[in-house]
């Protein structure tokens, strides 16, 4: 199927719902054509506030519901999320220039999410017996409550995956959520939200501002009971200082260099062919996409004709269907990038192996998917993340070199291993400095698995999304233990000089049983 950007009316039923009051816009332009598809209305600081006191008066409510009832919501929002693909689908597009099929992963994503919040928030989170010192004196369990109104800051790359991993889980554990979208990606947002308000969740329980990053993110920050954030290491870094000085807990998910290690028994064909995906999906423009590739000398030749081959062949288009493998960047300040860490690295020596230079027939913020070969450390691409169509391929000659310069870079994300054995590949992922390593893929199998966290080691982050993990960022943990009047716990000096040989003996004796 295809589809075509929103019309002027689907653009101002989103947008309606925006908490934003003080009349101000933004234009927003199409990436595949340049062209203002819209004035987004903006807000500021005061409209994160009055939002904020909304969110907090819904949440005392939605927190006293049910995990049944929450249930029924999220689980209604996936089937409304599937059923609404089209029209998210042409949404994505519109604002992010990707393709359709890329678009898709997120349709894919958000309702993963949903769905698996729906079905395991209640089990994560029910109160459960925990052992207490003096089996049978003392009884202890413990709770959890929800932190009250989450914070969520998220870019305008992956506007409804990136949302949905933060926003859904923020709202099955019983909170409220007040959302910074950027701009370049708030409709995506409004209508991931339309979908949750219509299956039943409380409007004034997600609200979305748009506007200065700075000011609203900031607001934003400081209104929150914690604080969700993605987007640059530099802005991260700012934000958890922010946080963290007025003690609010938070959870950043920021840049990377990823590398991918080829390793001498694979196919070099196939994997190549597989790998192109894991480099150019999105235009480069996601998080944990491959920027950098290590592979064994052995099958190096092959390896990098096939990948630049590959590459080459890959049909770009701003087609609102299935027929494009690759679209356009997002932004003007993305081209702009990409094309000075290109022009850096072929000026200081670097071979182009494919691409190299935008498109603009095809619109003005098209690029040609990019290889280069021979990139050395002085070069602005090696070790700065370029976020755009850029692949580096360097041959290395053993496992422990590929090891060594995967791990050689201030971020530590993803990574991914291509090899004939699956058992050669896990030894070598234990070693890698990243979050996340992904075996004969680049970031969608671990990406997609839901169920498991999701985040940065050194600079690329603080925290973990997806799985039990990323719902208990988002709850405080109580304990509750009572005494059961068995045996009344020794209070003068007397008493404990009674009891202090039996509890030496219960002490033994657990250690010998080897009980907890």
């Amino acid at each position: 199927m295809s589809g075509t950007f929103p019309s002027d009316k689907r653009i101002q039923m989103l947008c309606s719902a925006l908490s934003n009051a003080e009349g101000k816009s933004t234009p927003i332009n199409a990436p595949f054509t340049g062209k203002k598809l819209y004035d987004l209305p903006t807000g500021t600081a005061k409209d994160v506030a009055a939002a904020a006191s909304k969110v907090r008066l819904a949440q005392v409510a939605w927190q006293a519901s049910t995990p049944a009832a929450r249930k029924a919501v999220l689980l209604k929002a996936h089937d409304l999320i599937v059923k609404r693909r089209e029209d998210l689908l042409d949404l994505l597009q519109s604002e992010t220039g990707k393709t359709r099929g890329q678009a898709f992963e997120e349709i894919f994503q958000s309702a993963s999410v949903a769905r698996y919040y729906a079905l395991s928030a209640n089990r994560v989170l029910r109160s459960r017996g925990r052992r207490s010192a003096i089996p049978t004196v003392l009884r202890a369990r413990v709770n959890y409550q929800p932190k009250g109104l989450i914070g969520v800051v998220t870019p305008w790359n992956y506007p409804l995956s990136l949302a949905a991993m933060d926003v859904i889980p923020a709202l099955a554990a019983g909170n409220g959520v007040l959302q910074k979208a950027d701009n370049q990606g708030a409709l995506s947002v409004l209508a991931l939200r339309e979908a949750f308000v219509d299956a039943g969740l409380p409007a004034d329980l997600w609200a979305v501002v748009t506007g200065d990053g700075a000011e609203i993110g900031d607001a934003i920050n400081d209104v929150s009971d914690y604080i969700c954030f993605t987007g640059s290491t530099a802005t991260g870094t700012k934000v958890g200082l922010r946080a963290a000085a007025a003690l609010r807990g938070a959870s950043l998910e920021l840049g990377g260099k990823n590398p991918m290690i080829v390793l001498d028994d694979v196919d070099p064909v196939k994997a190549a062919r597989a790998a192109v995906y894991a480099c150019f999906s999105s235009m480069g423009q996601l998080c944990v996409s491959i920027e950098r590739i290590y592979v064994l000398r052995g099958v190096a030749e092959a390896f990098t004709t096939e990948f630049a081959k590959r590459t080459r062949e890959l049909r770009q288009s701003a087609a609102f269907d299935y027929s494009s493998d690759v679209g356009s960047l997002t932004l003007p300040s993305q081209l702009k990038r990409v094309e000075e860490h290109v022009k850096d690295a072929v000026d200081k020596g670097a071979k182009l192996l494919a691409g190299g230079q935008s498109r603009p027939e095809l619109g003005p913020l098209f690029f040609a998917p990019t290889v280069l070969t021979d990139v050395t450390s002085e070069m602005r691409c090696s070790g700065n993340e370029t976020f755009g169509p850029v692949v580096a391929i360097s041959v290395v000659d053993s496992e422990t070199e590929a090891v060594i310069v995967a791990n050689d870079s201030e971020f530590g994300l993803n990574s991914s291993i291509f090899s004939g054995s699956v058992r050669r590949a896990r030894r070598i992922a234990a070693l890698l400095h990243t979050g996340s390593v992904n075996i004969n893929e680049g970031y969608r199998a671990s990406f997609s698995t839901v169920a498991a966290p999701m985040g940065g080691m050194k600079s690329s982050g603080l925290g973990r999304r997806n799985g039990s993990e990323g719902l208990l960022r988002f709850v405080e943990s109580q304990t509750v233990a009572n005494a059961t009047g068995y045996i009344r716990l020794p209070n003068t000096g007397a008493e404990f000089s009674k009891l202090s040989g039996l509890l030496l003996i219960l002490l033994k004796t657990l250690r010998l049983l080897h009980r907890k």
